[in-house]
């Protein structure tokens, strides 16, 4: 029996892992990063709308 096999077909599947970790982990972290991005914008549309809340609330009509 060969020992030697074991450990580097064990090895194979550590790497394997870390890569399918380290795929995931990008993955959640773009996630991250779009739902960050996408809260700002909405922040910054809610502080332009509070500078001049009453914009658009009015209109006159004259006939």
């Amino acid at each position: 029996m060969n020992i030697s096999s074991f450990g580097s077909s064990g090895l194979g599947l550590q790497i394997s892992d870390t890569r399918t970790m380290n795929a995931i982990d990008v993955a959640m972290l773009k996630k991250s990063l779009d739902t960050v991005e996408s809260t700002g914008d909405m922040v910054t549309q809610m502080m332009e709308r509070s500078v001049n809340p009453n914009i658009g609330a009015n209109i006159d009509i004259r006939l």
